[in-house]
């Protein structure tokens, strides 16, 4: 019984992320390619997930601990994603693409959410039991990657077209049916008398800023997120405009190699602490843009998979250790909302601002050639979120003071 549970939600993460992962890495090839649209179109539509996951913890706080059964909420927003997925991929002006995209983003950011409260509530034994179920939503992520690398349509590639947003519109679908086969997971507070929007950012979690270490914490995670955007949004459209094949298949080494740095990253952390773990992440992403502003698709492309194989670290030892360091810093009661907020700041407007600000340099070093083909300075590209990156890495050394603290 125990393990038939773990299968049914571990299909159910495998899905929720093979639709993001399939999706969203060639948005920006796709709408440049073929839609030809502006580097700020580009960066604020791949953005309108950052305004999801603004108002997600509004939505899933309203909707699912009072109004609906977790699964049937998850089976309603993956099924109306999947319909506006699939009418989003017959757009070609970018006011409806847009809105249509951004109304989605409102529909499938707050799935993250209720995928992990369903999992918890489920399992008998959480803190043993989510991570196994939890990585099979990595998985979901490079098989999608490995399925839209690897598909020809005539022998071309579908990157710059429709048909990984159409894909996922139809896996969104089939895993809205899915989630009706999950376990019943009835509303938290199904009297209407539970649910508090103070509940989501209670005043105590904002205390926590009055730490020095926290607040530099907080704004260094602010301020990372901005140049984490240039990846996003944009290393797909480069790599496939420099002339690396099946580039959506080769950027799955990033999500493999996070697997990897998970298993590690509890040995760094015990000899390096929070202060230079979080500091050799950040060091990782200035190599990374470094390492795709010098490198190319031919004699340099090991210089590209390098770049994309440090997302490991990029991701695992700042966004892993943070998390960690919140759930230590906040006190037992406030530990998710804590974990919210920071992701409120980060994954909301810090990535917001990061949509914009990389569709606006971007276009900055766009020109068009005499035949009518568009073309950027990818080096020029690459060095504002690699400078940026060693800005917030120095921030982050000189304000953080390497001190530990136990979790109250």
């Amino acid at each position: 019984m125990l393990f038939q549970m773990r299968l049914r939600l571990s299909v159910m993460m495998f899905f929720e992320y093979f639709v993001w992962g399939v999706w969203y890495v060639t948005l920006g090839t796709w709408l440049g390619q073929q839609l030809h649209f502006s580097g700020k179109e580009i960066g604020l539509a791949a953005g309108t997930t950052a305004l999801g996951a603004m108002l997600s913890p509004f939505l899933v706080g309203l909707m699912a601990d009072e109004w609906f059964a977790t699964q049937r909420l998850l089976a309603a927003l993956h099924g109306i994603g999947g319909v506006l997925l699939w009418v989003a991929s017959t757009q070609t002006s970018f006011g409806p693409m847009y809105l249509i995209l951004l109304i989605y983003s409102l529909c499938y950011m707050p799935t993250m959410a209720l995928t992990n409260s369903l999992s918890f509530r489920q399992m008998k034994d959480p803190k043993q039991d989510f991570g196994s179920i939890r990585v099979l939503g990595t998985f979901g992520w490079i098989v999608a990657g490995l399925v839209i690398g690897t598909m020809r349509i005539h022998n071309l590639s579908v990157e710059p077209t429709a048909i990984p947003i159409r894909l996922a519109a139809v896996a969104s679908i089939v895993m809205g049916i899915y989630c009706l086969t999950l376990p019943h997971t009835p509303p938290l507070h199904p009297s209407g008398s539970g649910f508090k929007l103070s509940n989501i950012f209670p005043a105590e979690a904002f205390n926590l800023f009055k730490d020095r270490n926290f607040s530099v914490f907080a704004l260094a995670s602010f301020l990372i997120c901005i140049p984490l955007q240039f990846y996003y949004a944009f290393t797909n459209p480069f790599l496939n405009e420099i002339g690396m094949q099946n580039a959506a298949r080769k950027m799955t080494g990033g999500q493999m190699s996070e697997l990897v740095f998970m298993v590690t990253l509890p040995w760094f952390f015990k000899r390096l602490g929070v202060k230079y773990t979080l500091t050799l992440g950040m060091l990782a992403w200035v190599l990374r843009y470094l390492m795709f502003g010098f490198g190319d698709a031919g004699s340099l492309v090991w210089m590209l998979y390098l770049g994309i194989i440090l997302h490991g670290i990029c991701y695992d030892f700042f966004f892993v250790t943070g998390q960690v360091y919140v759930d230590q810093k906040a006190p037992t009661a406030l530990r998710a909302a804590a974990q919210g907020l920071i992701t409120f700041i980060t994954y909301g407007i810090g990535m917001f601002l990061g949509a914009y600000l990389s569709g606006w340099v971007v276009d900055l070093y766009a020109n068009t050639s005499a035949g009518g083909t568009l073309a950027h300075n990818w080096r020029s590209i690459w060095m504002v979120p690699a400078i940026g990156s060693a800005i917030v890495l120095f921030i982050f050394l000189i304000g953080f003071r390497d001190e530990e603290r136990a979790p109250t």
